[in-house]
């Protein structure tokens, strides 16, 4: 096993590129960035050294919206209509998930989150107290929501609000600080304006986030006017579900009014690009507005099956081209914001820190390969770490000071990847066993 991966304490990266210049980074004991620049090797005595040449820093990516176990259906059904999709394949598949299930596929999408940069993740599943143990041996950073879905019954609503307060009681109980909890209600075509009335003042006293699904397809918003007249992010809003803790998925098909009323609500809006893309919602997010508005917009890949992968790195790419394709201009979501989304923003709507290679923020530190073929030339390394490179480029990632990869080794990854193929396939078995 690599040493540095295992060994803990202090540590020094030397003779990283950031920003263009040359510089060493100290981390103190606690996981947090002590000093950056030529002298920062003097700040500390370090336990551990990792060797900076042919390496450029960049912040810890966070992924702020995905379904993480999903990774055990990655390939299971494509090239579907998103109903069809859910309903013939993916729901039932889903009825025969188990705890087991959602650890080893929970773990297996830490790896891949980890092989490819990201440090943080927004999550929304079920037997979420087993994803929060697999959060915990990985050693990433996660926010979790146990996806309430009450489809108006009371009766399920009841269950939903005891499956919540059951999380949010485990969670706590772990007293982890890189584990936080969140409220999950799935969307507006999901649960009862009274489901998320409750979600909205439950997260409010219990000082959480939420974590919600918003005007993903066009369908939603019409059966929302038509039902409801209202749009869904007035729906959301009158619920109280609207918060500066609230990050919604997606967000296609905001209109003008919307994008503005996120910003004064302080929502952030999670672009998911690929998945919107490959599911074909007919719109893509309206950034622009937003980002004119004020608006925090954060970068997510969605779950595994509707993406295919985790690879956040790959999304900053899908994000930029969609945005210029879809609203017909080049220059917008240039490389730099790109980047931005995919840290600073996504770790402003995690609570994570600023997302930033600074003085006395937590030290979520992601290496990549500067000699990389996607690496060369070396113009703008922003360009080419959005544009050119995917999570391939990943050498080395820490998450608050501790080493989760080093030279793109990961413990324990082989028997991860084993547990992982075993148990999508049992899953799909039992699946077509009861059918």
């Amino acid at each position: 096993m690599n040493e540095i991966i295992t060994a803990r304490g202090s540590l020094l990266i030397a003779g990283v590129t950031i920003d263009g210049a040359t510089v060493d980074i100290a981390v103190d004991e606690k996981g947090t960035i002590a000093a950056i620049g030529k002298d920062a090797k003097k700040t500390i005595d370090a336990d551990i050294v990792i060797d900076g040449s042919d390496r450029i820093a960049v912040p810890g990516l966070v992924n702020t919206h995905t379904h993480a176990a999903m990774s055990l259906l990655r390939g299971y059904a494509d090239d579907m209509i998103l109903q069809d999709w859910l309903s013939q394949k993916i729901w039932p598949l889903e009825a025969h998930l188990t705890g087991d299930d959602v650890y080893a596929g929970t773990r297996f999408a830490c790896l891949e989150m980890i092989k490819s940069g990201t440090v943080a993740f927004n999550d929304m599943y079920f037997f979420m107290d087993r994803a929060a143990a697999a959060v915990d041996d990985m050693g990433m950073r996660a926010t979790l929501a146990y996806g309430f879905i009450d489809l108006g019954m009371e009766e399920k609503r009841e269950a939903e609000i005891k499956a919540t307060e059951t999380l949010v009681a485990h969670v706590r109980s772990l007293d982890n600080p890189r584990i936080r909890v969140a409220v999950g209600p799935h969307s507006v075509y999901t649960v009862s304006p009274e489901g998320l009335r409750w979600c909205a003042e439950y997260a409010a006293e219990q000082e959480i986030g939420i974590h919600v699904h918003l005007s993903e397809t066009e369908k939603e918003v019409v059966d929302c006017v038509a039902r409801f007249g209202k749009r869904p992010a007035y729906l959301l809003d009158d619920c109280g579900c609207l918060t500066p803790r609230t990050v919604a998925a997606h967000c296609c098909w905001l209109d003008e009014a919307e994008c503005r009323l996120l910003a004064e609500r302080g929502v952030t809006a999670s672009h998911n690009p690929a998945s919107n893309m490959k599911l074909a919602v007919n719109r893509a997010m309206p950034y622009h507005w937003l980002k004119a508005a004020g608006a925090n917009v954060s970068l997510g890949t969605d779950g595994c099956s509707s993406n295919n992968n985790l690879d956040l790195m790959e999304e900053m790419k899908f994000a930029a081209l969609l945005q210029k394709f879809a609203w017909n201009s080049p220059t917008l979501l240039p490389a730099g914001e790109a980047i931005e989304m995919a840290t600073a923003a996504g770790a402003r709507a995690l609570g994570t820190g600023p997302g930033t290679l600074t003085v006395g923020a937590p030290a979520d530190i992601v290496l990549l390969d500067a000699r990389a073929v996607c690496n060369t030339p070396l113009f703008h390394a922003d360009s080419n770490a959005v544009y050119a490179c995917n999570g391939g480029a990943v050498m080395t990632v820490l998450c608050q000071g501790r080493v989760l990869m080093h030279e793109r080794e990961v413990p324990g990854e082989e028997e991860i990847v084993r547990e992982a193929a075993a148990a999508a396939r049992s899953l799909v078995d039992r699946a077509q066993d009861s059918s």
